[in-house]
């Protein structure tokens, strides 16, 4: 199944975000991120207004590495205190995702953007 271009999951959508929320969909049991980590995780992003999914790892079929300080601050600020094999959806602000900016042909200037992040592991 195809992720990208599907309705995110549970999520109802709406016209605006004010503030970054933090939705603990499944508390993990594993060992608990801490500020500036590298994890490895599953995620599955949609933009706010509409639920539609501009872009998701399972579509790619592995997990993704990377450092909570080379990604958007929404994710710097709302992942750490997760732990492995927990599940978080994050609602972020525009000013908090990418702004005035349009990463991609799918994500407009200034979205609101919600993700689905599923905790695989925690690297360093």
């Amino acid at each position: 199944m195809k992720y990208e271009g599907t309705k995110l999951p549970n999520f109802e959508p709406r016209e605006s975000v004010d503030q970054l929320e933090i939705i603990d969909t499944e508390i993990g049991t594993g060992r608990e991120v801490e500020t500036g980590a590298t994890i490895k995780a599953h995620y599955t992003g949609a933009l706010v207004k509409n639920g539609i999914i501009f872009q998701s790892s399972h579509d790619f079929g592995d997990a993704i590495t990377f450092s909570l300080s080379q990604v958007i601050q929404g994710w710097t600020d709302g992942v750490p205190g997760m732990k492995i094999g927990g599940t978080r959806r994050l609602v972020i602000p525009a000013n908090q995702a990418y702004g005035s900016a349009s990463p991609a042909p799918n994500i407009p200037a200034n979205s609101d953007l919600v993700f689905d992040i599923e905790l695989i592991d925690i690297v360093k």
